[in-house]
């Protein structure tokens, strides 16, 4: 592990900020459900490795879509008319020595069983489909796969972190939620699994702007919607203020036009059951948010194999380490971590690794000294991190 630069930075972030935005596609939402299907193949593919191997052999399957289906929805009912489709894509290893992985059924099982997990109201035997396109593993990657028991960087990639998170990115994590809580859902059944939350702050005002899919099976008139969807806003105001302590305007399903029949309700809970597509990749990053304003990676950590592949360590490292920063020194007000590898290099030492801070030049070269000789500190927290895996 090289040493850690830290620099100061008087660049605004979080709170700071005069207008800021972040934004959680819940759990449900179809980029979510993609993101949850590629995690579920890639950890199972990791049993079975560890089982055949006594190790994870290398694979990433990081790409994947979701294909929408149709549905006729009704008051107080509904089908689904065409099926939606689940399409997992990537490599992976398919053998060992002698011993044949059925990388496909290991996948599809997976698939199923992520989505069996997706809704109360979605029956994945008869209304969804799982189709499977992984191919073998990159000979040239799977070489590059350890060195004397360090695994190897399998890409040349960088991951990003911040901490803490600000007043809003708060609210939104929590918000998103408590939504799709059991508590919540056994006090309004009809409120689905697909939740989205944008948050807005302008100065000092907060906005939430809250997509959810209904569900039909709890709606008999265009009026008990309307009703329906006041009493959550109510109810997620009275949220909103007690997390924040402050007023937020609360928006639900801003695009419903009731006078002309156009309400956001679905059989199962789920937009992908008409239409809506998603893929791997386009959700929210490793801390659970979407942050345009702040540091963040495009890159799609779900399904990459969590051994080698830095642009998943490195995502969930940068973040934890900020987290720790400024966590054991808080005079440092805010943290945002650099983490650079190349291919082939060895995890545990990476080419890059800057810590950016809201404290002075002179602050920033003292906090440099103690994460450099503390053997308690960062560093050996790093290390350890990339050794459990």
């Amino acid at each position: 592990m090289p040493l850690i630069t830290v620099r100061s930075s008087a660049v605004p972030s979080g709170d700071r900020l005069e207008t800021e935005f972040a934004e959680r596609k819940g759990i449900w939402h179809p980029d979510s459900i993609a993101d949850g299907i590629a995690e579920e193949v890639s950890r199972s593919l990791c049993r079975e490795y560890l089982e055949i191997s006594g190790t994870v052999l290398h694979h990433n399957v990081d790409k994947g879509l979701i294909i929408g289906g149709d549905s006729e929805v009704r008051f107080g009912g509904g089908r689904i008319t065409r099926r939606i489709e689940a399409i997992i894509a990537g490599r992976a290893s398919s053998a060992y020595g002698k011993a044949e992985i059925d990388i496909k059924g290991t996948a599809s099982d997976a698939a199923r069983r992520h989505l069996n997990r997706v809704s109360r109201f979605l029956d994945s035997e008869r209304e969804a489909k799982i189709t499977t396109k992984i191919g073998r593993g990159s000979a040239e990657l799977k070489s590059l796969f350890a060195e004397r028991g360090v695994p190897l960087a399998n890409d040349t990639a960088f991951g990003l972190g911040f901490a803490p998170m600000s007043t809003l990115e708060g609210l939104v994590l929590s918000s998103e939620k408590y939504l799709n809580s059991r508590r919540h859902k056994r006090r309004f059944p009809a409120v689905g699994e697909d939740v989205k939350v944008m948050g807005w702050r302008d100065g000092g005002k907060l906005s939430l702007m809250v997509s959810m899919a209904f569900v039909s099976e709890f709606i008999e008139s265009s009026n008990a919607y309307v009703e329906y969807k006041e009493r959550v806003g109510r109810d997620l105001e009275r949220f909103a203020w007690d997390k924040s302590g402050k007023e937020v305007r609360i928006g639900i399903n801003g695009g419903d036009d009731v006078g002309k029949g156009r309400i956001y309700m679905t059989k199962t809970g789920l937009s992908c059951e008409s239409g809506d597509d998603g893929q791997v990749g386009r959700g929210n990053r490793v801390n659970g948010l979407i942050t345009p304003l702040r540091w963040m990676s495009l890159e799609a950590a779900a399904g990459k194999n969590p051994v080698s592949h830095i642009g998943k360590l490195y995502n969930v490292l940068a973040m934890k380490v900020s987290e720790d920063a400024v966590k054991e020194y808080p005079e440092i007000g805010d943290c945002r971590t650099e983490i650079l590898a190349q291919i082939g290099d060895r995890i545990d030492r990476p080419r890059s690794f800057t810590m950016e801070t809201g404290c002075s030049r002179k602050e920033g070269r003292r906090l440099e000294a103690k994460l450099q000789v503390s053997e308690s500190g960062i560093l050996k927290e790093c290390e350890c991190f990339l050794k459990i895996l």
